[in-house]
């Protein structure tokens, strides 16, 4: 088990993460959400020993990870670490920046390792090509590859798949997802993609101003976010007033609700008005207006501009 036990943490004087607590199951895939600047990447390198804590503690199976101070190369043997600079090789193909960590003595098993990897991330075809002609996304599943070369006991991935295309985002988080869990590989994901938290995190950690504001399964905190921010890290939400909605007297009583909960009925609780309508492909994403309050919905189809309709809370869309 990884422990992360009231570590607080700063590049100066000033704090950035405080008293952080969790804990990961080994092979679990944890995702780490928050905005910008809230702390995920450096939480991750404090996981790795790249940084002395200012407080706290950090264990992996009962013993401590150790930074800097400690280490005469930071980072810890067990572990993998892939930053958002990538960290190849440039002048070397991809073949050979994938092999780096693997050892020359068996050199046939080593090149089917490295073919293995590569067809893992779907780069079999670029092994001979130099990283530097590689494109971002291109150099991004390399590095991917790369700390995958010999089966790190946890896996820590900063923005693993922020240069790559969505067309092959999808079938590469697939195939890398299936193949960690498969080998019981511990992952620990900073992200800014809900996808890679829904889909694919068994929990989720959600980061606020360096503090953790909540850990539980990616579902429970998509459907009972504990507060807006917590919400909005998956998309658009609305927080609408329950009286508004007929569900309550108390005029201070909120509900956080995503646009696919509510849909047109003649009649509903909420009029709104049409000001936008966005082509999201299977449906259209509906910005309108609710008195002053800009709220949006799903509709399977366009909407005129300044049409008046009513809504009401699909409760079928509920986890």
């Amino acid at each position: 088990m990884l422990a992360v036990k009231n570590i607080s943490f700063g590049y100066t004087e000033k704090i950035i993460l405080h008293t952080i607590n969790f804990n990961v199951k080994k092979g679990q895939n944890i995702a780490v959400i928050g905005e910008s600047g809230c702390g995920k990447s450096t939480l991750l390198k404090l996981i790795y020993g790249l940084y002395d804590l200012n407080e706290g503690e950090i264990t992996y199976k009962g013993k401590p990870v150790t930074g800097p101070k400690h280490n005469l190369i930071p980072g810890m043997p067990y572990m993998k670490y892939l930053a958002q600079d990538f960290d190849l090789m440039p002048f070397v193909t991809a073949a050979e920046n994938v092999g780096s960590f693997l050892s020359n003595f068996y050199p046939e098993e080593k090149q089917q390792r490295i073919r293995e990897l590569l067809e893992i991330v779907e780069m079999g075809e670029f092994a001979d090509v130099k990283a530097k002609y590689l494109s971002g996304g291109q150099q991004q599943r390399i590095a991917l590859a790369k700390v995958l070369a010999l089966e790190p006991e946890v896996l820590l991935l900063d923005e693993p798949f922020s240069h790559i295309d969505n067309f092959r985002k999808n079938a590469l988080r697939r195939n890398l997802f299936s193949y960690l869990k498969h080998k019981g590989i511990t992952v620990i994901v900073a992200t800014h993609d809900s996808t890679d938290a829904l889909s694919f995190a068994d929990e989720t950690i959600v980061i606020k101003q360096g503090k953790v504001v909540d850990k539980a399964p990616s579902k429970d905190i998509y459907f009972h976010a504990t507060d807006k921010y917590t919400a909005s890290l998956f998309g658009e939400v609305n927080e609408i007033k329950l009286e508004l909605l007929m569900l309550t007297q108390n005029p201070d009583e909120t509900v956080l609700l995503y646009p696919h909960q509510l849909h047109i009925v003649e009649g509903g609780p909420l009029s709104v008005v049409v000001k936008q309508c966005y082509f999201k492909g299977s449906r259209y994403l509906v910005k309108a207006a609710l008195g002053r309050q800009v709220l949006f919905f799903e509709h399977n189809k366009e909407l005129p501009v300044e049409e008046e309709v009513t809504l009401a809370v699909d409760r079928n869309a509920f986890g």
